[in-house]
C-alpha cells in the first residue's frame, strides 16, 4: 500500500544505493570543479524540467559557493529572444537550435566548467549543450539516472545521449519514468525521486569543494543566508569578484 512511511523507506534505500555507489564519482567530479573555481572559473548548471531545482541547490543559496551561475531556457524568453508562451511547448526542450541561443546569452569563459543535470538525458537541447561544452573543450559533470537514460533512444540528430558526453557521470539512482511508488492495481507509479537524489549530489559536491579549498589553505566563497544580519556586507563583497558572470 503506497503511503507517506513507504514513501520514506524507498527513498531512503534511493538515497542509501546512492551513497554506495556514487561517492567516488562526486570526489572526482568535486576534484575538477574545484580546479577551475581556485582559478577564477565559474560552474555553470544546466537543466531543464525539474532538472532545474539541481541548479537552484547550488547557485545563490546560503551555505552554497559563490561562483555558480544558472543557466534556464527561461531565460531565452526573459531576454527577449523567444516569446513567453513558447516555453509551454513541451517540445521546446527537444530543439537542438535553443542550446545554441542559449549559449549566447551568458559570460562563459575558457576557465570555467559545467554541470549538466537531465534524468532521461536524452532531449535535444540538453545534449546539444553538452556538444557545444565538448567543442569548447571544457569539462562537464554529467547527472542523469543511468537506469533510465539507457532504457531510451535519443531526441538528438546525432543519436547521442547526456551520459556519452560527460567527463565524470553520477548516477542519480533514480527508476526509469523517475515515479518511485507503485500504485496497486494500476500500472503507474507516483512519487518522483530525481530531485531528492540530485538534491543530494548538488550539497554533496559543495561539500567536497569545500573539503578541497581547505586543503589548498584557501577561504570557501559561501554565502551567508541574506535572512541573517550582517549577510549583505559578505555576500557583496564575494559577489562583486564574479560581476557579470552569475
Amino acid at each position: 500500500m503506497i503511503d507517506s512511511r513507504e514513501f520514506f523507506r524507498e527513498a531512503e534505500k534511493s538515497i542509501e544505493k546512492l551513497k554506495a555507489t556514487q561517492i567516488e564519482g562526486i570526489k572526482k567530479a568535486a576534484k575538477i570543479l574545484t580546479d577551475r573555481m581556485l582559478n577564477n572559473g565559474v560552474v555553470h548548471i544546466f537543466g531543464t524540467g525539474h532538472s532545474k531545482c539541481f541548479a537552484m541547490e547550488m547557485v545563490n543559496r546560503a551555505g552554497g559557493l559563490v561562483p555558480m551561475n544558472r543557466i534556464v531556457l527561461d531565460d531565452l524568453a526573459l531576454r527577449g529572444i523567444i516569446e513567453g508562451v513558447d516555453l509551454k511547448d513541451p517540445s521546446f526542450e527537444r530543439n537542438p537550435e535553443n542550446a545554441r541561443k542559449l549559449w549566447e546569452l551568458y559570460n562563459i569563459q575558457e576557465g570555467d566548467a559545467f554541470i549538466i543535470v537531465s534524468n532521461s538525458g536524452r532531449n535535444g537541447s540538453i545534449v546539444e549543450f553538452a556538444s557545444i561544452v565538448k567543442e569548447k573543450n571544457m569539462p562537464l559533470i554529467v547527472v542523469t539516472s543511468m537506469e533510465h537514460t539507457k532504457s531510451i533512444g535519443s531526441r538528438h540528430p546525432s543519436g547521442k545521449k547526456l551520459y556519452e558526453l560527460g567527463d565524470v557521470v553520477i548516477d542519480n539512482c533514480g527508476p526509469i519514468g523517475d515515479a518511485l511508488m507503485p500504485i496497486d492495481n494500476m500500472e503507474i507509479k507516483a512519487c518522483s525521486i530525481s530531485s531528492i537524489t540530485g538534491a543530494f549530489i548538488a550539497q554533496a559536491l559543495t561539500a567536497e569543494i569545500v573539503k578541497g579549498y581547505l586543503e589548498k589553505g584557501e577561504t570557501p566563497p559561501i554565502l551567508i543566508s541574506y535572512n541573517v544580519d550582517n549577510a549583505d556586507e559578505h555576500n557583496e563583497k564575494l559577489l562583486k569578484k564574479y560581476e557579470g558572470r552569475i
